[in-house]
């Protein structure tokens, strides 16, 4: 099984989306978005800029985890990642986004 995103409504009836890695795991979550055009722009968006290693941008919660965020061109956070154990898995996590959302599937979960 390939990576695919799932487009799914929150609790607040916004619209994300998440991009699965070919055993399941979330591997990159969006912002909420109010319409549904919003969140399929962004995987577009993920999907375009997955290549490129300048759009990703890792960082450290304030709990001194590393995780990562996925930027567009315009330099707008479009995606970010879970928080990691170690820099070695934040990195892990980066390749696993290059790897899977360009060819990635999209499931709509909203129906």
């Amino acid at each position: 099984m390939a990576g695919k995103f799932e487009i799914y409504n929150d609790k607040a009836g916004e619209f994300r989306f998440r991009l699965k890695a070919a055993n399941g795991q979330t591997i990159l979550a969006s912002e909420g978005y109010k319409a549904k055009s919003g969140a399929e722009n962004g995987i577009e968006s993920v999907k375009k800029n997955a290549a490129d290693p300048a759009c990703f941008e890792k960082k450290t919660s304030s709990s001194g985890k590393p995780y990562f965020v996925v930027k567009a061109g315009n330099r707008e956070v479009i995606g970010a990642s879970e928080m990691y154990e170690s820099d070695a898995a934040c990195e892990n996590g980066i390749k696993s986004v290059m790897t899977n959302a360009p060819g990635a599937s999209v499931e709509d979960q909203t129906a």
